[in-house]
């Protein structure tokens, strides 16, 4: 990218390079600012294949995949690799066009990838057969010596994790916990979440910290509550409930009206019946 970059006036270069290193910074936490910080990099240098590609992956990240796979087709076209053969084949997925991304995965540029891009590809290719709902094939195209291997790679988390997903799909649980049980071995940098999908078939609920404390918070008060019923003195609650009952309001206009009885003990506490 530095080589690049060269090729620019020295200040139209430094501000180039200050947005794409925004976009770099951004586009895992915030991919839509990142994409804006693209837009600006590519307004500014569109001849420069680092930026057409740091605009595709923006783009990708914001699922504008028409758009990623555009200016992941301008940087293939300036520089001649096909490192971005992958992520242009999972653009195709995103369009809705898995058969194109299947055809892809066919192509001679395959053979040229290094390991992790073919092992990207072959990610990819599992992805187009699911997303035909061929969960079988799926699970063919992911079974490779990269998979069966014991050695730990870059990929090896994600490559064992998604043949994981693919077996829990066809209902083949038991060998999908074992394998999501070997990608969580692999991920030592949490790029998946295996240990929660171990958790889920393991029937584990997750309580979250701040609704046990809501609850908590309830109880408190219910508990509160409680307490100050309890300090009541029975007699004087008697007298209340017995002044509720006595004192009910009719309107004496209702036809269906009819006046309390009242009984003696009521009558000695207004001080005596009145003709």
């Amino acid at each position: 990218m530095r080589q690049e970059l060269l090729s620019l006036p020295k200040g139209l270069a430094e501000e180039v390079s200050k947005n794409l290193v925004m976009v770099a910074r951004l586009i895992d936490e915030d991919p839509e600012q990142a994409y804006a910080y693209s837009r600006i990099a590519l307004r500014l240098a569109s001849r420069v294949a680092a930026v057409r590609e740091a605009a595709g992956f923006a783009a990708y990240a914001t699922q504008k995949y028409s758009e990623a796979l555009a200016e992941f087709r301008a940087a293939k076209r300036m520089t001649g690799s096909v490192e971005l053969w992958p992520v242009m084949a999972d653009c195709e997925r995103g369009l809705g066009r898995p058969e194109r991304a299947l055809a892809m995965a066919g192509e001679p540029e395959v053979q040229k990838l290094d390991k992790a891009g073919q092992v990207e590809m072959r990610l990819v290719a599992a992805g187009a057969r699911r997303d035909q709902g061929q969960l079988e094939a799926a699970i063919v195209t992911l079974q490779s010596p990269e998979l069966a291997s014991n050695a730990v790679q870059p990929w090896t988390a994600r490559l064992r994790y998604a043949y994981a997903d693919a077996l829990l799909a066809a209902g083949r649980e038991d060998e999908a916990r074992e394998w999501f049980g070997k990608a969580l071995e692999a991920d030592k940098d949490g790029a998946t979440d295996a240990s929660d999908r171990l958790a889920e078939l393991d029937g584990v609920e997750f309580v979250d910290a701040a609704d046990l404390s809501d609850d908590e918070d309830r109880d408190g008060v219910e508990n509160l509550v409680d307490d100050e019923d309890d300090d009541e003195d029975p007699a004087e609650v008697a007298a209340a409930e017995r002044a509720t009952d006595v004192t009910e309001y009719y309107d004496e206009d209702d036809e269906e009206y009819e006046p309390l009885e009242q009984s003696a003990a009521d009558t000695d506490v207004r001080g005596g019946d009145k003709a």
